[in-house]
């Protein structure tokens, strides 16, 4: 297996160690959740791209109802956890 060397400011090494992963490992497993995240963003954007194609720009009214609509998604979410 191929080594690569990491360093981490002093408060993210001492969080890290706090954990009961060893470093390697918690390394590993936070690259990989971000590479998903990025693929999966790129994703979304390629979806978004052709659908754009397909349908074409939202209206502004769209884009403001759409808006209003994850607004209040959030704000109800908000007063779920809070």
């Amino acid at each position: 297996m191929p080594r690569l060397q990491v360093y981490l400011p002093n408060d993210l090494s001492q969080k890290v160690k706090g954990r009961s992963l060893p470093a390697s490992e918690f390394l590993q497993e936070a690259v990989r959740a971000e590479l998903r995240r990025q693929d999966l963003l790129q994703q979304t954007d390629s979806y978004l791209d052709e659908l754009v194609a397909d349908v074409g720009e939202p209206s502004l009214r769209e884009v403001a109802r759409a808006e209003a609509k994850a607004r209040r998604i959030r704000d109800h979410r908000g007063e779920r956890t809070g």
